[in-house]
């Protein structure tokens, strides 16, 4: 196996800077206050986590998050994974929870992959390329018309449309394939994970939203994405609850400026931004806040 091409936080932070744009407009901030996790959720009544920086790094558990989640629900609390993690299944996505001690049940785990295929759903008949690793359990997209686009040129020109769902194995030359077939015969591409990076044991990997805004940069075809920062997968997770929680009352929590924290202002949620596991760890966290102009209402290390 390939594996996972990784970059380094500044870098990555850089990447976020310089596609912004392309984001939902910066709309309101929070305070940016320094606090303890404990101390912040009492006036809220659901709680949305990101996945990797926040309940697990890969496919480790952050120390004491487990606890976290089993202690909100003791007191009362509505919780929820909002992830841009498309490249599992969900039945695998659930099995890891598990098995790294989180009680989630299906409902309450909504990812960017659940956006990405009820679009598909709406979409005409297509013949979709599929940037995925090939040894990866396709789980739904087995259901789809769909090519798993590996080095075969051939491949690129015969399909109709691209999903960009996991980067798992995916080349700078499988890249170079993606975008000439593009520039040759432009087409749709449905991005299935907008993030840039990913929090990993190894470091932070290139994403799907690195290879799909590298692309967009190269072709000039607009890709479209699903998954924070865009709205269509906060709508997703609140509908899950038979009484969806007014957004006042919600708080999203992630690591990441650019989605998690743009994401959650732009639903009109308060913000959490985690430090100590993800991608800004190790950088001047108010300089990227100042740079970025996206405010969150509050800093934790961990949740």
């Amino acid at each position: 196996m390939i594996g996972f091409q990784f970059v380094d936080p500044a870098e990555a932070f850089e990447a976020y800077l310089s596609v912004q744009d392309r984001l939902p407009p910066v709309t309101g901030g929070g305070r940016a206050l320094n606090a303890s996790f404990a101390d912040i959720v009492a006036p809220f009544d659901l709680i949305l986590f990101d996945a990797y920086g926040v309940l697990n790094v890969g496919e480790t558990a952050i120390p004491g998050a487990a606890e976290t989640i089993a202690a909100l629900r003791k007191v009362g609390k509505s919780v929820a994974v909002v992830s841009n993690s498309a490249g599992y299944p969900k039945a695998r996505m659930m099995a890891r929870y598990a098995a790294l001690g989180f009680d989630f049940a299906p409902s309450e785990v909504v990812t960017s992959r659940d956006a990405l295929l009820l679009r598909v759903e709406s979409e005409p008949h297509s013949n979709w390329g599929v940037m995925l690793n090939p040894t990866a359990d396709l789980g739904e997209i087995s259901n789809l018309n769909a090519c798993i686009l590996t080095d075969e040129p051939n491949d690129y020109d015969r399909v109709d449309g691209f999903l960009l769902v996991g980067s798992d194995g995916w080349t700078d030359a499988r890249q170079t394939l993606l975008e000439t077939a593009l520039i040759r015969s432009p087409r749709p591409v449905l991005v299935g994970n907008p993030d840039m990076v990913a929090p990993r044991e190894n470091g932070l990997s290139r994403e799907p939203g690195w290879f799909a805004h590298k692309l967009a940069d190269a072709t000039g075809i607009e890709p479209v994405f699903f998954g924070k920062p865009f709205p269509d997968i906060f709508e997703m997770a609140r509908a899950r609850f038979e009484r969806p929680t007014p957004p006042e009352r919600v708080l999203m929590v992630g690591d990441t400026l650019h989605t998690d924290i743009l994401g959650g202002h732009q639903a009109g949620f308060a913000t959490a931004l985690v430090t100590g596991y993800g991608s800004l760890t190790n950088l001047d966290v108010i300089n990227a806040i100042r740079r970025s102009a996206i405010v969150p209402d509050f800093i934790v290390d961990r949740i």
